[in-house]
């Protein structure tokens, strides 16, 4: 496909900003190549994993255990894997629908999909003692999402885009004279 004609071209007869994106050639769009489709494959067996372990650690503290205080926190635990497990695909999708700088790794998808877990044992415990109410359960939410935000934010401050060793130093006026 020819890039320097058709609607890739703005109205000055320059590359538009969008074509001009770095070295994985045009189209590059969260560090991977439009050619390519993202792939939920490498979080799969996380997936997997995290749900069946949970479901199964959740339905052995039910079923398997008297309900005393170790049963309890096998259940937060198996419901907090369980949880995370289940959303991961969709943390996973949030992240590529909305794309952020710098891109979401892994690390950062599968954090995101953890704080959910822990987001929903803990309203399941303070519902125990009929303590969740929808503003106690907002008011948890924005917490957890200022966390979230605060740990992107240090992110995002300590990250640099990946340089062209091929391209040309850009010159300075001052000392170039």
């Amino acid at each position: 496909m020819d890039y320097t004609s058709g609607p890739f071209r703005s109205g000055m007869g320059e590359m538009s900003p969008c074509v001009k994106m770095g070295n994985a050639g045009p189209l590059e769009y969260n560090n991977l190549v439009m050619d390519e489709r993202p792939s939920f494959r490498p979080y799969l067996v996380s997936t997997v994993v995290l749900l069946v372990f949970g479901l199964g650690l959740w339905a052995l503290a039910l079923l398997a255990f008297p309900p005393y205080v170790w049963a309890r926190w096998l259940f937060f635990f198996g419901w907090t894997l369980a949880l995370s497990g289940l959303s991961l695909p969709v943390v996973w999708f949030l992240n590529l629908r909305f794309p952020s700088t710098p891109p979401a790794g892994a690390a950062v998808v599968v954090r995101q999909a953890t704080w959910v877990g822990v987001y929903g044992a803990t309203l399941f415990w303070l519902q125990q003692a009929r303590l969740v109410s929808f503003w106690m359960a907002g008011g948890l939410a924005l917490g957890i999402a200022a966390l979230e935000y605060l740990v992107r934010m240090r992110e995002r401050s300590r990250w640099a885009p990946r340089l062209d060793p091929t391209a040309a130093a850009p010159k300075d006026p001052q000392h170039d004279a």
